[in-house]
């Protein structure tokens, strides 16, 4: 697989091992073009980069070598980490993001993806259910890649963490133990930014990256039925691996 090579010098200078890479994180770029993605990513002024860039026509350009902490993710959470930088690489793939017009991802950049993935993967041994986006560690401040970005098909590829198909049944839960339910469920796969015992102004922006992830046809921000039952079904197989 042809990798190559468009250097970022925006990453922190000291050296990580290896070892400790657990977590994939996507993201959309949110910009115009590649040209404009591209300056951005390797801007000092921006202090942002990535590790992989992925153009709309699958051309994989590696921007920081992999023991290098990129700055991608910033100010996030998963399971017990904080601050997934220091702990994942981060994969950006072009698309113009919800400010400039959001996009279909090309059946190309899903291509090369599932490619790339499957190679780091294997490489640094990690769990499908620690390839997350950009909105799963960060779900107060992001909403990338999107509900565009397919998910489900890379969980056929076994890349990523999903449901089995159910019946749908109406649930008979009171709002208050459901919501109750529905955050403690969420917390087992690993998402944070709120309290499960108590509402605040964070609940919306959770479960809307919560939907955009896995029912992205309804994105409301309110624990349906449906939303609560993919957050029972997920909670299980999150307890098995």
């Amino acid at each position: 697989m042809l990798i190559n090579l468009n250097k970022s010098l925006n990453y922190s200078k000291k050296s990580r091992k290896l070892k400790n890479i657990k977590f994939l994180i996507i993201h959309y770029t949110g910009m115009q073009s590649t040209r404009v993605s591209l300056q951005r990513l390797k801007n000092p002024k921006s202090k942002v980069s990535c590790h992989y860039f992925i153009t709309k026509n699958g051309v994989i350009y590696r921007m920081v070598e992999d023991n290098k902490v990129a700055w991608h993710a910033g100010k996030s959470k998963w399971k017990n980490k904080t601050n997934l930088n220091k702990y994942s690489l981060g994969i950006e793939i072009q698309n113009k993001g919800h400010q400039f017009g959001y996009e279909k991802f090309t059946k190309k950049q899903i291509s090369a993806l599932i490619q790339l993935l499957k190679i780091l993967v294997k490489k640094y041994k990690i769990k499908k259910n620690n390839i997350l986006g950009h909105s799963d560690v960060a779900p107060l401040r992001k909403i990338d890649p999107g509900e565009n970005f397919p998910w489900k098909l890379l969980s056929k590829k076994g890349l990523a963490l999903w449901y089995e198909n159910f019946k749908f049944k109406k649930n008979r839960n009171k709002s208050k133990m459901k919501r109750k339910i529905f955050f403690r469920n969420i917390h087992k796969i690993g998402y944070r930014f709120f309290n499960s015992s108590k509402k605040s102004k964070n609940d919306n922006m959770v479960i809307k990256s919560f939907q955009r992830r896995f029912l992205p046809r309804d994105i409301s921000g309110k624990i349906t039925d449906k939303t609560f039952k993919i957050s029972q079904l997920l909670a299980r197989k999150s307890n098995l691996t």
